[in-house]
């Protein structure tokens, strides 16, 4: 029904993780923070009625509260406000972050995991795309994953990532970064 309902007007729906719940059964667990807004850029409707959505990011919003309507799905008020910035696109100058340590702390995770990668594509990959892709594609936990979403800045976002690929290493090694 949300899907059909963006269809037919601006393609625009948001998601939000749910905060996991320690007893479970709760027909409507309590919403993170922070969520971000797609516009679906293509689609297919499967067989059995069910569609395979492709979303474009648009900005990140914050739950200012939850709505009430008549609809088979949650929907929120969102604050656009703490992430207008994300509408500027890709930034034209690098941020000032360590990439040496990102790529460090990447190479490092790939190995322990048994992962490859195509490094010419990382080393020529913008900045900005490249932590906005290992944030969306490895394989942390929701948790992990929605500190990233929320993390501020793309500087915030890359430290936390950072953070994240030296924390599994870590957690290996008896608490200590070799």
């Amino acid at each position: 029904a949300m899907v059909d309902a963006a269809l037919a007007g601006d393609r625009m729906i948001g998601m939000i993780q749910p905060v996991s719940s320690e007893a479970g059964g709760e027909s409507a667990p309590p919403l993170s923070a922070v969520g971000g807004a797609g516009r679906i850029i293509a689609f297919q409707e499967t067989e059995d009625g069910r569609y395979l959505i492709v979303l474009g990011g648009v900005c990140r919003f914050a739950v200012a509260r939850e709505t009430t309507r008549a609809t088979p799905y949650r929907t929120v008020a969102p604050d656009w406000s703490r992430f207008a910035h994300d509408l500027d696109g890709l930034n034209v100058a690098e941020p000032a972050v360590d990439r040496d340590a990102l790529l460090d702390a990447l190479r490092q995770y790939l190995q322990r995991n048994q992962f490859g990668v195509d490094w010419d594509s990382v080393a020529e990959a913008p900045l900005e795309a490249l932590i906005n892709s290992l944030s969306a594609d490895c394989p942390f936990t929701s948790i992990e994953k929605q500190a990233l979403v929320e993390a501020q800045t793309l500087e915030d976002r890359c430290a936390v990532l950072t953070t994240l690929l030296r924390m599994e290493q870590a957690g290996q090694n008896g608490g200590y970064v070799q």
